[in-house]
């Protein structure tokens, strides 16, 4: 037995993450405490560390975060709660709704953090796992046979490896690579986004439905700061002119009163106000070819109106890096593994994404009878389980 163990280890197992965003980052940490060889390419040369307004970081998120060893991190940059607090658009206090603890009830329902915070945390978890990282780089083309991945990068270099691992994002190249054609398509609706001053008095997420704006909100994300956003119907972005992003933003958060009025009045950088299309996206078919495979938001995503893009992501990463934990899993059998994860996070994944499109469709449409409180309810309570 311990024969055979040996020389099963003999060969290291090697692996290619490509993207060094959320699941990437994750991925790596949990391959590398697995005795993987992980190698890491990020094509921007600041590994994404200073872009980015907020994030909504749910239990079954921190969760994974907790797993791969941040969770303390996490906690103390962050700023944890227990709820949202439903706001008409003058700001009176309609209700407070407490959210399931999706991570267990012993980790916060959510914590908001700001997103450089976050990359910040992940950025120097991988450095201590060992993971080797190139920034400014990414492939160039791979070519794969029975046994492992030929891959070229835009350094002019190359390697091999066992696995390749394509975390690139929701419009990932690596996808395209190898023929996955699956990808984003819009919802109709767009959603503008800054950090701002966090107003004294404001201690957990407040949410608007209706006004100028679909949904207005802001959720804190430290002891002195927010993440303020507003979802609008979609517009060209190439007719908006970057420089008019503050502005823009102002004037349709002008429909909004309460802490609004001092959220409003700090928005005045364009370079800190981002706008985004919200995407549908799900890989039907297999989420790999040969040993090549998807995570995160090269295989999924969803508008953030359940909060759950990152906690899915996370989610990926901690499965499939448990199934590639044994030995066995490899060699022969890592079609099995890999379609053993496609199987084992489809479910869960299709019902984020068809939920968060559910709830934005309802407010395009205009439906007076739509149920989002019981679709939330209903979605978060299987997200207890764990994936």
């Amino acid at each position: 037995m311990n024969g055979t163990r040996t020389r099963a280890r003999t060969h290291a197992r090697t692996v290619l993450v490509v993207g060094g965003g959320t699941s990437g980052s994750a991925l790596a940490v949990l391959l590398r405490g697995a005795g993987v060889a992980v190698d890491l390419v990020e094509a921007k040369a600041d590994w994404n560390a200073t872009t980015g307004s907020g994030i909504t970081l749910q239990g079954n998120a921190l969760r994974v975060l907790r797993e791969i060893g941040v969770w303390e991190q996490v906690s103390a940059q962050g700023f944890s709660g227990d709820g949202v607090t439903v706001v008409a658009p003058d700001g009176t206090e309609l209700f407070t709704k407490k959210d399931a603890r999706t991570g267990g009830d012993d980790l916060p329902a959510m914590v908001g953090m700001r997103r450089p915070a976050l990359q910040g945390i992940l950025m120097r978890a991988v450095r201590a796992s060992g993971t080797r990282v190139r920034l400014g780089c990414t492939i160039e083309t791979l070519t794969q046979d029975a046994t492992g991945v030929d891959v070229s990068f835009t350094d002019g270099t190359s390697s091999r490896y066992d696995l390749v691992v394509a975390a690139d994002g929701l419009n990932s190249r690596t996808r395209g690579l190898i023929g996955v054609t699956d990808g984003p398509v819009p919802t109709g609706m767009a959603i503008w986004r800054a950090p701002a001053p966090r107003p004294a008095g404001v201690t957990r997420a407040h949410l608007a439905y209706g006004g100028p704006a679909y949904i207005a909100g802001f959720c804190p994300t430290s002891d002195t700061t927010v993440y303020a956003f507003l979802v609008e119907r979609n517009r060209d972005r190439a007719s908006i002119d970057p420089a008019s992003y503050a502005a823009r933003m102002r004037h349709l958060a002008e429909g909004y009163g309460g802490f609004w009025n001092e959220i409003r009045a700090s928005l005045t950088d364009p370079a800190q106000v981002n706008y985004t299309w919200f995407d549908r996206h799900l890989v039907e078919g297999a989420w790999h070819r040969g040993r090549v495979v998807l995570v995160g938001d090269a295989a999924h995503g969803c508008p953030p109106t359940l909060a759950q893009g990152a906690a899915m992501s996370l989610e990926d990463a901690s499965v499939l890096a448990e199934l590639l934990s044994p030995d066995d899993a490899w060699g022969a059998s890592l079609e099995s593994t890999l379609t053993a994860y496609r199987d084992r996070r489809m479910p869960r994944v299709r019902m984020v994404v068809d939920a968060s499109v559910q709830i934005g469709r309802w407010q395009l449409d205009g439906a007076r009878d739509a149920d989002v409180p019981g679709l939330m309810g209903r979605t978060l309570e299987v997200l207890k389980e764990l994936p």
